[in-house]
């Protein structure tokens, strides 16, 4: 028999066994009226828990659980055990919620947890930057109130889910936000948002450069083709004419491999395992070299000056310094003028070395200069073919500049010429004899 039914039988044995000297004293009416007495102080002592039990349950805490005696001791004592376990339960839960939330809220994505009706539950900061939601003041509001781009509302009705959904942000039109619906628990969705801005820029890059490599290598491919072609169905070569189609492909040719060559060098720049291993730079020397190749490159159509009042050296690449040295020399002779002047400093600057190509070319307007560095960017696009650039040069520059920490400043008036200098900080300075 159960602690349960063995309380209660017993508190009823006890009173019948009172109440049967009574009866054999006082009489059969006294004993009973003694036996009933007991019954309904009994049965007022359980009403007086029940009421106690029902005060509780209008404002359960596991703290204020009543008191009991009995079988009351019992039921009480195992109410609160179970209060107790519920709230431990709970806390958990909470904590588990909060974890989950302090993880969404520090998420790159936006995420936005909708009802099976599409009502907003919460949202995380990144949501809110995205769709310009409230967390607070937009819970229970329907998505498509807020949210009110025709794409999307096309999109949530659709219930097709399984490709993302293109979409600029509401807050800012240059945003561009790739958006998923994700279908969980009881009819329950997530709404995920990413910025994929950058993502699309990059892709733009990546499209504008095969359009520009393949217009670069088109004229010259078609040069080359056309001369092959006239040379093949020529019935007489003649000599002075084969020699001048040979020298224009050979041109072309040259023209090419100095655009592949350019090519792969940005590709080595750019390559992350590619690490700069530093060397100790002569700069002093290598500017003196480079003013020589200079002389010889402008063929006396230029006057060529030195200027070198640091003897500091450089930490960094020797070879890449050199081709963006040269790359900055070579436009100088290339855009400068004949009878024109091209001069190269090598100076400490404020506590920074300053390598810097000066020329009194016909300058460049100011809405030029800051996309100068940009892949395949021209001011003049056919005089640049006709000097023979690739369009790359200050690009490869820029990223050379990059890997030494180094920046490059352009100054330049249209009809006084231009000042391209690269500024090294000084921790990369080498001192003489250091």
């Amino acid at each position: 028999m159960s602690d349960f039914w063995w309380r209660p039988l017993t508190t009823l044995a006890l009173l019948l066994l009172l109440a049967l000297p009574l009866w054999g004293i006082f009489g059969l009416a006294t004993a009973l009226a003694v036996l009933c007495g007991s019954l309904l102080l009994l049965l007022f002592f359980h009403l007086r828990q029940l009421r106690e039990l029902d005060i509780w349950l209008q404002q359960p805490e596991p703290s204020a659980v009543p008191h009991g005696s009995g079988l009351w001791e019992q039921t009480f004592s195992s109410l609160y055990h179970l209060m107790r376990l519920q709230s431990r339960s709970q806390r958990r839960l909470s904590v588990t919620l909060e974890r989950f939330q302090d993880a969404a809220k520090a998420m790159p994505d936006g995420i936005v947890v909708l009802d099976e009706v599409d009502r907003i539950e919460w949202c995380n900061s990144m949501a809110e930057v995205h769709f310009g939601l409230d967390n607070e003041r937009d819970r229970g509001q329907h998505i498509s109130y807020l949210l009110r781009q025709p794409q999307f509302a096309d999109y949530l009705n659709a219930r097709n889910y399984s490709e993302p959904l293109l979409l600029k942000s509401a807050r800012n039109r240059d945003t561009t936000l790739s958006i998923q619906m994700v279908p969980y628990g009881d009819k329950q969705k997530l709404l995920i948002s990413r910025d994929i801005t950058q993502l699309e820029r990059v892709e733009a890059v990546r499209r504008d450069f095969v359009a520009n490599v393949s217009h670069e290598m088109r004229t010259p491919l078609t040069v080359v083709g056309g001369f092959l072609e006239t040379l093949l169905h020529m019935d007489r070569w003649e000599v002075q004419q084969t020699r001048k189609h040979l020298q224009l492909m050979l041109d072309q040719t040259h023209r090419m491999q100095r655009l592949v060559e350019d090519l792969l060098t940005l590709s080595k720049l750019e390559s992350a395992q590619d690490a700069l291993k530093d060397e100790r730079v002569n700069v002093p020397q290598l500017v003196s070299t480079l003013a020589n190749e200079a002389q010889t490159l402008s063929a006396g159509r230029h006057e060529i000056r030195l200027m070198l009042t640091s003897a500091s050296g450089v930490l960094g690449s020797e070879h890449e310094l050199r081709s963006a040295f040269g790359n900055l020399l070579s436009n100088a002779v290339r855009y400068t003028p004949e009878g024109g002047e091209i001069t190269l400093r090598w100076e400490k600057k404020g506590g920074e070395g300053v390598f810097s190509v000066q020329d009194t070319g016909e300058g460049i307007e100011p809405h030029h200069i800051p996309r100068l560095t940009e892949r395949f960017y021209r001011v003049d696009r056919s005089r640049s073919r006709e000097t023979g650039g690739t369009g790359l040069g200050l690009a490869i520059v820029k990223h050379v500049l990059s890997r030494h920490q180094a920046r490059l400043e352009i100054s330049s008036k249209p009809g006084e010429g231009s000042t391209f200098s690269v500024c090294f900080p000084a921790r990369r300075l080498l001192e003489q004899g250091a």
